[in-house]
């Protein structure tokens, strides 16, 4: 198939070529014109594992890939995946949260105008449910002038796209999920994914939209889960992911997602269950659970600098090293990652601040500038530290020696406890 995908962020540039390598020619639109321009020379705008690669090969090597700033181009395709940000930052009112979206579908309307053959517009970004029939359809319609299910089909078909191993999740999805307005536009948007083995449900569109909510906020009480479970067992002297590794044996809990530590982050699990909450909110419904599991991760990361104090005392010109500023290994995506927080709460109480990430250093100091020390090493970051957090468990990281004689604070079990323990000054896990 002609694919047009409007929005190269890392949900469109991801599932753009992830379609190029299995045999689609895709065009990314997009307003970025700096993007734009890094897409068509193939080179990354983000880092995610193999991304740069894939790249080279989808557009320099077979051309099967490109970018473009005209939306015009949408009439040329046969299916359009809508992959805009929906950022729902606090505070945000509806119309802010769904600014992206709008813009996008009035554009994707006035492109549609003119074409006289059916066209698919498929929702990916992930949209509270009774976005699309709300809000997308009604823009579609206006600014086309045509009529959804005659003239163009409309379809969702949520991301469960896992950073740091997105592409291979993409080519091993376990599950196809198609919210659909009629039968012949769940067909099409399936018909994008012919030669997959991975089971295809088929339902309504607001029902498609509810299942990556419901997904996220599961996965995301999961983990809220554990480090609860953690917190008691750093207090009564268990280990923590031994308890995770029994409860994982049995087939009805499972073992994804039962690793204790400082919590989630991310642009998915965070902005996904604070949306789902907003929903309640708006339909009179309580969910005191899920607001319990947004409220136990906003604390969690917290724990290291409580542990920091307890060791060193008062933090005040204290040199501590932070490792790992990414939310999880394999990418360079620091929204809403602990890491982020953990150095606010440190330069709060006026500690000299020492970072290192391999991947992300250019985004933290985006976001501090100055106000801390950046090092281009592991060792560089440890050396003269009065306390070491490691924050993201990125492999160079996981050599206990590295930490000989320093007072460490593990918040992602990087290190094998017994091991650190012996040659550490000092090791605290944040839930172990």
């Amino acid at each position: 198939m002609d694919i047009s995908i409007v929005g190269s962020g890392y949900v469109g540039l991801v599932t753009a070529v992830g379609l190029a390598s299995i045999g689609h020619r895709v065009v990314c639109i997009d307003v970025d014109g700096s993007r734009v321009d890094l897409i068509n020379r193939a080179e990354a705008p983000f880092y995610e594992n193999g991304l740069a690669e894939a790249l080279r090969t989808h557009v320099r090597d077979r051309g099967a890939l490109r970018a473009s700033l005209d939306y015009s181009e949408i009439a040329d395709s046969d299916i359009t995946f809508i992959c805009v940000n929906t950022c729902s930052n606090s505070g945000q009112n509806a119309d802010f949260r769904q600014k992206h979206i709008k813009e996008a579908t009035k554009k994707i309307g006035q492109s549609l105008a003119s074409k006289r053959d059916y066209h698919t517009v498929v929702t990916k970004s992930s949209v509270v449910p009774g976005t699309t029939e709300k809000i997308i359809i009604p823009l579609l319609e206006r600014y086309s002038g045509k009529q959804v299910g005659t003239d163009f089909g409309v379809a969702v078909n949520p991301e469960f796209l896992q950073e740091g191993r997105a592409l291979q999740s993409f080519l091993n999805m376990d599950r196809i999920i198609i919210g659909e307005y009629d039968a012949r536009s769940g067909s099409m948007t399936q018909g994008v994914y012919n030669g997959s083995r991975a089971p295809v449900l088929r339902t309504k569109m607001r029902t498609a939209e509810m299942i990556k909510f419901a997904s996220n906020a599961f996965l995301a009480a999961k983990i809220s889960f554990i480090n609860e479970i953690g917190n008691l067992c750093k207090k009564i002297g268990v280990d923590v992911y031994e308890v995770a590794d029994g409860m994982g044996l049995d087939p009805r809990i499972g073992r994804a997602f039962l690793n204790a530590g400082i919590g989630f982050g991310g642009s998915c699990l965070p902005k996904d269950l604070e949306a789902l909450l907003r929903k309640y909110r708006e339909t009179g419904e309580k969910a005191p659970l899920l607001s319990a599991v947004y409220n136990t991760n906003k604390s969690q990361p917290l724990r290291m600098v409580e542990v920091a104090r307890a060791r060193l005392g008062d933090l005040k010109g204290k040199r501590i090293g932070v490792l790992g500023l990414a939310f999880k290994p394999h990418t360079d995506d620091i929204r809403n990652a602990p890491a982020v927080e953990v150095i606010r709460q440190l330069l709060a109480q006026e500690a000299r601040v020492v970072v290192y990430d391999p991947k992300a250093m250019p985004r933290v100091r985006e976001l501090f500038h100055e106000q801390v020390e950046y090092e281009d090493s592991v060792a560089g970051a440890i050396a003269g530290c009065d306390c070491i957090l490691i924050v993201t468990e990125w492999s160079e990281f996981k050599d206990e020696n590295l930490f000989a004689g320093k007072v460490v604070i593990d918040g992602r079990r990087a290190l094998d406890p017994d091991k650190a323990s012996l040659v550490c000054q000092s090791y605290d896990g944040v839930c172990w």
